[in-house]
């Protein structure tokens, strides 16, 4: 993948503050909901607003298990079986889980000196990555299904900094994927560029998605159909998240 756009410089550390800021704001919001709202339909197909809940929960202590050299989840099975039963839960319930997890979490974080940070850990499906992209990992979580729950916060909300990092981090993910057959250039209206997709353009060169990041993250996270994109036809399949 080669891109003009640039992605700022980072430290775990910072990624930690962030996060802590990003849960304490979803919970600020998610705390302002009627016992029964809980209940409603999310924007994620299939999902009450519960479901989200629980699974940002248990996503935190998956996490946990991640940084302690254990499997991320028991099973595929046992994760969906976790947010299932989860969901029959009240509204406080779902907010004190949310609240106490995040905490389980950042104090796994404080744990990390610099040589555990540079370590490898295994995700899910056989992923994996470096310690220190974990709270960045964790953010995307939490900003993506803040906007997710459809109480007010929206992608135009999401913080200026994530959005151009999770830009550069979609691009990276659908680079040379199987399931994107298609060379893809990515403009945003500021001039930057990202290129995914398949490695070799077709005589017509790649095919060319414009817009503002905000509106080409929407679409890479699968929040949105394309709307506010620009492109010379319809827009590629891309895989679910």
């Amino acid at each position: 993948m080669t891109t003009s756009g640039t992605t700022p410089a980072t430290t775990p550390e910072h990624d930690t503050d962030l996060v802590r800021t990003a849960t304490g704001h979803l919970l600020s919001d998610a705390v302002k909901l009627e016992a029964p709202q809980v209940t409603e339909d999310s924007q994620l197909p299939g999902w009450t607003r519960a479901h989200v809940l629980t699974h940002l929960a248990r996503n935190a202590d998956a996490l946990v298990n991640v940084l302690a050299g254990k499997p991320m989840y028991a099973s595929a099975e046992a994760r969906e079986a976790d947010i299932e039963h989860g969901a029959g839960r009240p509204l406080d319930a779902l907010v004190d889980d949310v609240r106490a997890s995040a905490s389980r979490l950042e104090s796994a974080f404080a744990a990390l000196d610099s040589d555990a940070w540079n370590r490898t850990v295994t995700l899910r499906n056989g992923v994996t990555d470096l310690a220190s992209s974990i709270p960045f990992r964790r953010w995307i979580e939490v900003e993506l299904h803040h906007v997710d729950l459809g109480i007010g916060y929206t992608l135009e909300d999401l913080p200026g900094t994530f959005v151009d990092r999770e830009l550069a981090n979609m691009a990276r993910r659908f680079t040379e994927h199987p399931e994107v057959p298609v060379a893809i250039e990515l403009r945003a209206e500021d001039g930057r560029s990202w290129r995914t997709g398949a490695a070799e353009a077709g005589p017509e060169g790649p095919f060319v998605v414009a817009g503002n990041p905000v509106a080409l993250v929407g679409w890479l996270t699968g929040r949105t159909n394309g709307s506010g994109l620009s492109a010379r036809g319809a827009l590629p399949a891309l895989p679910a998240l």
